[in-house]
């Protein structure tokens, strides 16, 4: 069985939100500002691990922060 369904991410909107700038963010989940950078650009999938940290910080759960998305969506 083979899907096509990649996962997505709010985070450049999300940390905009919560005023924190891309330093900030990363020094507060123990990563790289590129790090930071990379995953926004849809360039790198963050593991569960660093989503889970990303929604704590921004006070979220992960769904708004990370998401599953496919071809198939109508959202």
């Amino acid at each position: 069985m083979t899907s096509s369904a990649s996962l997505g991410n709010n985070l450049k909107e999300l940390r905009a939100r919560h005023n924190l700038t891309q330093a900030q963010l990363a020094e507060a989940v123990g990563v790289t500002r590129k790090t930071i950078n990379t995953v926004e650009n849809r360039a790198l999938t963050p593991s569960a691990l660093l989503a889970l940290k990303l929604a704590a910080t921004l006070d979220l759960p992960v769904e708004p922060v990370v998401y599953r998305h496919s071809p198939d969506c109508r959202a």
